[in-house]
């Protein structure tokens, strides 16, 4: 059985596996975030984890049904994206490296899509 419903295409699936992997390890990061000794210093981090896990998982849903919105639903996915990956960059645990090269990846994928 194929892997998906409609014509695939290549560029999207890169896309959508990149908005899937980064709102995955927003989740994980947060969790991770909640049990770092200094939880209180990382309170606009864990609300950017939030913010982006939930729009990579919106931009994901729009992505499939190719919505006539995708381009501005990713536009501010790349956004979000981003700042998450600033924010994440001012701690120095591998799980927020992490977490903000998949966040800039993601971006990335966001903006390479709107200019199709």
């Amino acid at each position: 059985m194929n892997a998906t419903l409609m014509a695939p295409n290549a560029q999207y699936q890169s896309c959508m596996d990149a908005l899937n992997k980064c709102a995955q390890l927003c989740q994980e990061c947060l969790r991770l975030c909640l049990e770092e000794p200094d939880m209180n210093m990382r309170e606009h981090c864990m609300l950017d984890l939030m913010d982006c896990a939930e729009v990579c998982s919106t931009a994901a849903c729009a992505m499939a049904r190719r919505s006539k919105h995708l381009k501005e639903i990713l536009n501010l996915c790349s956004t979000i994206c981003e700042e998450c990956a600033s924010e994440c960059n001012r701690f120095k645990s591998e799980h927020n490296n992490l977490c903000a090269d998949a966040c800039r990846h993601c971006a990335e994928e966001c903006r390479k899509v709107m200019t199709m």
